[in-house]
């Protein structure tokens, strides 16, 4: 219950005093904020104050309080009146409830009376706000402020308990669909399509109850997924997908579709949002770019610059420092055919860092900023002149993006170990896979294995085979357990498999590595980690 400003007018001055001097405000959680002898006194007071009860008196000079009540009610109609009267007259209590008093009592009024009755208008006043702040929130508004990151946990969850509405869940995942005409102009007919896009946008969402939406714009849709598993939220947006591109190919539109990764905890919808937006953006632009670097070329020589964009995408994912210069150089072939006073140049240059970028941000897993550095990056390719200084241009992306790559190697060093320890202690679970390993870390399965592999030159599968060998070794070495013993405890119910796979890895037989095996024996790259255990 929050403090309640009272304001009292009567024209008995030993009245308000007592009523003044009898309660203890503070204690009580009210604050006396002053008193006025009629009506056209009270009103400069009622402006300043802006009190939550008003207790007046009906009988007054000058301003009586029904007259005031009628004021206030229209100027001030969340401030809640009480009238005082000594005359027991109906007539004035069906003129006061016409006027919407919160209540009409008679004089005299104890300090115990008053306080009940100033009490119960108290506890209607915070129940009136609660109800508020619940109607403040509407689905659409709940689901924009999580986007936005405007709201916090608890007055999230508060809020959709209000709406009713079941949104906890372990993960969550934001995608934008964007609605894009083939023909970009206001007609009557691409209006139409774009309504007719609507509806069947809205129409299939409602199909899928688990998931939350709300219309950003007039063509965009923001999605909002949640599942206790990774892996079935990207089921659900691939499936959502297909489903909408068959239908909008019909009305002769283009769906773009951008997606954000999956989070844990509300408020990784913002972030999912922020790479959802992030990927939007940067699809707008290739295609703004794309169509005005086809334009530009009207006038170029065909094939002259034809860039190999595989190798300029594979470079950036494992090329370095050292060997960045030759491999400019080498783009550098291509590029001296360009007239870098021309638009087409800077169009081309664009394209590139764009494309760049791009892959950056989804293969490094990075929080940098995409737009700020597309941003930068584009005014520098407005100072290139000549294919010198579009060489060095491009090795200073290449730079800042490998600083993206690092960031994310450090980032995903912890990942790594978690998925090592993991192996390492369940490797004898015959039923020990990629989904359930993704699982119990808390990351998609395909993210999972993308990373693992990336970071370490290993499958996961290598890896667990590895340390499951690894582990047989020992076994063999120090045991007098058959074959089909160990198999099973590290994790192979068919000993023939496994029997195979053992001589795949270490070039023996199980049997013949107990009698002949030593440390130097050929052994294939994929067990050295499991050697290590």
């Amino acid at each position: 219950m929050t403090i309640k400003k009272i304001v009292l007018v009567d024209d008995e001055i030993l009245i308000r005093e007592s009523i003044r001097d009898s309660i203890d405000w503070k204690k009580e959680g009210f604050l006396y904020s002053g008193d006025a002898p009629d009506g056209e006194l009270a009103l400069p007071l009622i402006e300043g104050q802006v009190p939550d009860i008003l207790i007046t008196d009906i009988k007054m000079p000058f301003m009586n309080g029904l007259e005031l009540a009628s004021v206030v009610r229209q100027r001030f109609p969340d401030i809640k009146i009480i009238i005082l009267s000594g005359h027991d007259d109906f007539h004035y209590a069906q003129t006061a409830l016409r006027l919407g008093v919160e209540d009409y009592c008679l004089k005299p009024v104890s300090a115990a009376e008053l306080l009940q009755l100033l009490n119960a208008v108290s506890t209607r006043i915070d129940e009136e706000n609660r109800l508020k702040q619940k109607n403040m929130y509407s689905p659409d508004k709940l689901y924009a402020d999580l986007c936005g990151g405007l709201i916090g946990t608890g007055a999230a969850i508060e809020a959709a308990a209000e709406l009713n509405l079941q949104l906890i869940a372990p993960y969550y995942a934001v995608v934008i669909l964007s609605i894009i005409p083939s023909i970009l102009d206001e007609s009557n007919l691409v209006t139409s399509k774009i309504q007719a896009a609507e509806l069947i946008v809205t129409n299939t969402l409602i199909e899928y109850p688990e998931i939350y939406y709300f219309r950003r714009s007039r063509t965009e849709t923001v999605i909002i997924l949640k599942d206790s598993l990774p892996d079935q939220i990207s089921t659900r947006i691939d499936l959502l997908i297909q489903v909408l591109e068959q239908q909008s190919i019909h009305f002769g539109l283009q769906l773009s579709v951008s997606c954000g990764s999956v989070h844990e905890r509300l408020q990784g919808i913002h972030l999912s949002f922020q790479e959802a937006e992030d990927d939007r953006m940067i699809k707008k632009l290739s295609k703004q770019n794309k169509a005005a670097l086809i334009e530009s070329s009207i006038d170029q020589t065909p094939g002259s610059v034809l860039l190999d964009r595989y190798r300029l995408i594979e470079f950036l994912k494992v090329g370095n420092s050292q060997e960045a210069p030759s491999f400019i150089r080498q783009l550098g072939v291509g590029l001296r055919q360009i007239s870098f006073n021309s638009m087409y140049a800077y169009y081309l240059i664009n394209d590139i860092t764009l494309e760049l970028v791009q892959t950056a941000k989804l293969t490094f897993r990075t929080e940098g900023n995409q737009a700020e550095m597309i941003h930068e990056l584009q005014k520098e390719i407005r100072k290139i002149s000549n294919v010198e200084e579009c060489l060095d241009y491009l090795l200073g992306v290449y730079e800042q993006l490998w600083v993206w790559r690092s960031k994310g190697s450090d980032k995903y060093g912890e990942l790594i170990e978690k998925v090592k320890l993991y192996i390492r202690q369940n490797y004898h679970n015959d039923q020990l896979s990629l989904h359930e390993t993704s699982r119990q870390i808390g990351v998609s399965s395909s993210h999972l294995s993308k990373v693992f592999s990336q970071e370490t030159g290993q499958t996961m599968t290598e890896y667990l085979t590895a340390t499951r060998i690894g582990k047989a070794k020992v076994l063999l070495k120090t045991t007098r357990c058959k074959t089909f013993e160990i198999a099973f405890q590290v994790g192979y119910s068919d000993q023939h498999y496994f029997s195979n796979l053992f001589k795949k890895v270490t070039g023996m037989t199980p049997m013949e590595y107990r009698k002949h095996g030593r440390d130097g024996e050929s052994v294939a790259t994929t067990a050295k980690e499991g050697d290590r255990l």
